[in-house]
């Protein structure tokens, strides 16, 4: 890392997907805070990422916009990149964010919710690397996101459609870093254990929250801001690639 750390971005055009709330927003302000220009994509909450973008743009040296786009989709994924570059030219760190979170046993999983959860958590970032190699310098960073829970011994029944996309997204980091790093592009990927987000409480109770926690040897829920620490080291290496970095504070 550089000395001067505030600016280590500086010049660098950082892309991240579902950055309107959670973990996004926290990546995109972090890599902000280090100069990075920031693209905050976003899929429906237009007033989320607005205010995202004005968070952004109060503590970044960097240039900053939003850009609407269902990365779930292939079309989504060219249109994001595409405007991307047309605005600044390249990408340097792209953050595949996005993500949904069904809670389905098997028995209850239909056809239809396997299709969109693969289509966002999957396809969605697969094809966004895709788009987004060519226009990538050596140097350039990918960072996925999985979840602790591809290995962790706690996992319940109803994480079965979930957890699969995201153990196609470890194999998808381990692969493909071996591909783009012939470019020097280097791959990596952030799994997140129990971590405070809007995404992560829809549906627990009090009760629950506190079983959670009290699987982290810390007793508490990690923050976004802990998870985009992750993020920005992975943005900063030189030499770590194809790596799942599993940030949830001793859980698992």
């Amino acid at each position: 890392m550089s000395a001067n750390s505030s600016s280590f971005l500086q010049n660098k055009v950082a892309v991240i997907t579902g950055a309107s709330k959670g973990i996004g927003k926290a990546s995109a302000i972090a890599l902000a805070r280090l100069g990075a220009t920031v693209v905050i994509n976003y899929s429906s909450d237009e007033q989320s990422a607005q205010e995202t973008l004005a968070e952004v743009k109060k503590i970044g040296s960097g240039e900053a916009r939003i850009v609407r786009a269902d990365v779930g989709s292939v079309a989504g994924a060219q249109s994001l990149v595409k405007q991307a570059v047309d605005a600044y030219s390249k990408i340097d760190v792209l953050v595949a964010n996005a993500g949904v979170m069904p809670m389905m046993d098997l028995e209850h999983t239909t056809e239809e919710a396997f299709d969109r959860t693969f289509a966002v958590n999957v396809k969605g970032p697969y094809f966004l690397a895709q788009a987004a190699a060519p226009h990538m310098a050596k140097g350039s960073h990918i960072i996925f996101m999985s979840t602790t829970l591809t290995t962790a011994s706690t996992v319940q029944p109803p994480y079965l459609l979930y957890n699969s996309t995201k153990g196609a997204i470890e194999q998808m980091t381990r692969v493909i870093s071996k591909d783009l790093g012939r470019k020097g592009i280097l791959v990596n990927c952030v799994a997140p254990g129990p971590t405070g987000t809007d995404l992560f409480f829809r549906g627990k109770s009090e009760e629950l929250l506190k079983t959670i926690a009290g699987f982290n040897p810390q007793g508490r829920i990690g923050t976004p801001e802990e998870i985009a620490e992750a993020v920005v080291f992975l943005s900063q290496s030189s030499w770590v690639s194809g790596q799942v970095v599993r940030a949830n504070g001793g859980m698992a």
